[in-house]
């Protein structure tokens, strides 16, 4: 659920000072190694940054080079930091260059149903996970090997028996009662009140903490359009003054606004609907084309995050092997939501072609070393993207769909690539557009030519990339 808020004059004035007072009671320090937030007064003075923790990451990429790998630890054994940071190697050798790390922090047990988004603790990690030492290794060896690290955010609310609620009942919604309400639907979570400036201030420092004390690179910012845009610039304008450190900010929403408060990347939610509907048979390839140009255009300098699965979806909807049909398909899908734009992203289970849903409640083992084949698809599907920038931000040219092929050329300066994609569990043969018909390409699966005459042919749920 999306909940809508109204700005106004007097809000931005608000705004405004309480920007002030929040930027001279934040200044740095690196005296204080202790958690930076608590109760009542002691939000707005006296604080402190803690001391920052290794050397910052200097290699955090540009977002048009991102390719962001989800982490669920619940999938690894042992599942904990520890077991992260021993599969490193292998998601880098997937082209990986971000990984978003899921909530790791203490999950709160009144009214609990065990979700990680149930935070009973900002500035703590979960227990079964490790230390915070782990965390810090398994960060600094993601760095070691290339890759920045992000962590989930939840914004919104916290669980029943975080210490806030005792400390700071002011900080959450309540009703006319004067009783704390839920967040939504989310009967495990108290909803946090975007109009206590001290709940603001305390929530920004507990971001600022993990940057600081974990050495990470970034946030993913869960229900992202629950909070108002006013906090997201907040925040985001705040943690911009840490100018040791070069910030990943993707935002778990839709609202152009966000990429206005400062967020780079945002979520491509209609456009995983209309893949999926595609390869269900429930909506023609022109869906995908139409959410690209029309539904999901941001302003600049904004990007989608394009995924044909994450940690919602691989609960909600199965495994990439039943939404795509088959593994083949689910590989077809990847290779459109993958190029035609935005960010990629895999999520944990699927370069290995896990066949089952994955909820996010319970531990769930992955075996990581199933289906080396798949994995080495997936491999070639990235390489190609970081190999063209075409791909990542080239101008989308000729296109073309039948119902059940699609296909599109993409051009940036002299590079000049062409996605061919079977979204049908048949073959097909079709015409192809005259710009492509005797035209001469390799296709950059195989390292062969390929000359094209008045058609082409691809196998069921076959996929082409080829470049000029």
């Amino acid at each position: 659920m999306i909940i809508n808020k109204t700005k106004t004059n007097i809000g931005s004035l608000l705004l405004l000072l309480t920007l002030a007072g929040f930027l001279f009671g934040c200044s740095k320090s690196s005296s204080n190694s202790g958690k930076t937030t608590g109760g009542g007064g002691g939000t707005t003075t006296g604080y402190q940054d803690p001391p920052q923790f290794g050397t910052p990451y200097s290699s955090v990429p540009a977002s048009k080079d991102i390719v962001m790998y989800e982490v669920n630890m619940q999938t690894y054994t042992p599942a904990t930091f520890a077991g992260v940071q021993a599969r490193l190697d292998s998601i880098k050798a997937l082209g990986v260059n971000v990984i978003w790390l899921m909530p790791i922090y203490p999950v709160g047990v009144l009214k609990s149903i065990n979700s990680p988004y149930c935070v009973k603790d900002y500035e703590s990690v979960n227990a079964n996970f490790g230390a915070l030492a782990d965390l810090r290794n398994l960060v600094s060896a993601a760095h070691t090997l290339g890759m920045a690290v992000i962590l989930d955010w939840v914004a919104n609310g916290t669980s029943w028996d975080n210490a806030w609620i005792t400390t700071n009942p002011d900080w959450y919604v309540m009703n006319a009662s004067g009783a704390i309400q839920q967040l939504s639907t989310y009967t495990d979570v108290a909803a946090l009140n975007f109009n206590n400036e001290d709940m603001r201030i305390a929530m920004i420092r507990a971001m600022k903490f993990w940057v600081f004390t974990a050495n990470i690179d970034g946030f993913r910012c869960d229900f992202a359009d629950n909070p108002p845009v006013n906090f997201w610039q907040q925040a985001l304008d705040t943690l911009n003054t840490i100018t040791t450190h070069k910030l990943i900010y993707l935002a778990e929403g839709t609202q152009t606004d966000e990429i206005s408060a400062g967020f780079q990347l945002d979520y491509a939610f209609d456009y995983y609907t209309q893949l999926k509907d595609v390869f269900a048979g429930s909506a023609q390839p022109s869906a995908i084309f139409n959410s690209n140009n029309v539904t999901e255009v941001l302003p600049s300098p904004g990007l989608k995050l394009r995924y044909t699965t994450n940690h919602d979806d691989a609960s909600s909807d199965g495994s990439t092997l039943t939404v795509y049909k088959s593994q083949q398909g689910a590989l077809s899908a990847f290779s459109i939501a993958a190029t035609m734009g935005g960010v990629p992203l895999i999520y944990d289970s699927q370069e290995v072609g896990y066949p089952k849903a994955i909820s996010i409640f319970t531990n769930v083992p992955v075996d990581y070393t199933a289906n080396p084949n798949v994995v080495a698809a997936y491999k070639q599907i990235i390489a190609y993207r970081i190999a063209h920038e075409a791909v990542k931000i080239g101008t989308l040219g000729t296109t073309f769909n039948d119902g059940i092929a699609m296909a599109y050329e993409k051009t940036y300066g002299t590079d000049d690539v062409l996605i061919m994609a079977n979204t049908k569990n048949s073959a097909d043969t079709f015409t192809l557009p005259a710009a492509w018909q005797n035209t001469t390409w390799t296709n950059a699966l195989t390292n062969t030519s390929i000359t094209f005459s008045t058609q082409a042919t691809l196998p069921a749920y076959g996929y082409m990339l080829l470049q000029k």
